[in-house]
């Protein structure tokens, strides 16, 4: 960054002071001894540029081939749809890969936004921001083609089988408040133990959130299926998904009158059936 030309002495030093802090202010990015950029004032990472991270990979149906750029899958397209909200033409999108838990840890940041499931939660935001949610998950479950359940349609449908969720998780809890099986919910470590005993027939059918249902539905069980979507639990509520910025960011105002703008008008509705698949979990009552 230069510094202001002295005009002889006539120039105080408390003058000089000043303009260094506009001078500084003025800057869109500093570097850490990481080489991560950090945003100051109303700036960018890249000034003209939005730079948006997401997982290294990203996952369908999240991101299609692990390709944010083409703009396919869910998060691609709502990043992009927020950009031309912000004012970007699509060729302004730069990415970036970054690990969950470094784009939520504390300190500068190479992204401008980022996008990889984050739920809102009171601790994430004493490091990050957060956009108002683009996508609040619901419980669902998840058999096979195979299951007795298969075609179940409503609650009643799954009361006598048996139902598998992993313990002390939000799942579990709709498992047990909503469908309220006769033999009561079984219990699992891990959803892949859970998704482990749908394979071998220990159980009927399991409870997860939303995308893990179409993850394990889609990419893990040769013949997953999706019966539908839980009413809420009592007192439960789904995961909100918001965008996470860089802690104090002179963006977090505008990103989140963005998506509340998609919201609005119906975007984020039909980019969720588009890419989640709305049609493919449909409610249980």
């Amino acid at each position: 960054m230069s510094r202001p030309a002295r005009r002889g002495l006539a120039v105080a030093s408390s003058s000089a002071a000043l303009l260094l802090a506009l001078a500084a202010c003025g800057s869109g990015v500093s570097d850490d001894a990481e080489g991560a950029a950090e945003q100051v004032g109303p700036g960018y990472v890249t000034e003209g540029k939005l730079t948006v991270g997401t997982a290294q990979p990203a996952y369908f149906p999240w991101a299609i081939d692990d390709d944010p750029t083409t703009g396919e899958g869910f998060e691609p397209a709502v990043a992009y749809a927020v950009a031309e909200q912000l004012g970007f033409d699509s060729d302004d999108v730069e990415w970036v890969r970054t690990t969950f838990d470094e784009a939520i840890a504390p300190g500068p940041k190479t992204f401008d936004i980022n996008l990889q499931q984050f739920s809102i939660t009171p601790e994430r935001e004493n490091a990050v921001d957060f956009s108002s949610p683009y996508y609040e998950s619901a419980q669902v479950v998840v058999t096979t083609g195979s299951s007795s359940v298969a075609d179940a349609a409503s609650l009643a449908d799954l009361e006598d089988a048996l139902i598998g969720a992993q313990t002390g998780t939000t799942s579990f809890i709709a498992a047990e408040q909503t469908i309220a099986p006769a033999q009561g919910v079984q219990a699992f470590s891990s959803n892949d133990d859970a998704k482990l005993a749908l394979e071998n027939g220990q159980v009927d059918a399991i409870v997860v959130d939303l995308p893990t249902a179409f993850y394990i539905s889609g990419a893990e069980l040769d013949d997953g299926v999706i019966v539908g979507q839980l009413p809420e639990a009592e007192g439960q509520h789904g995961d909100a998904f918001g965008i996470v910025l860089p802690k104090g960011s002179a963006l977090t105002g505008d990103v989140t009158d963005a998506v509340d703008a998609l919201r609005e008008d119906g975007t984020l509705d039909a980019l969720a059936e588009e890419w989640l698949g709305g049609d493919a979990a449909p409610q249980l009552q």
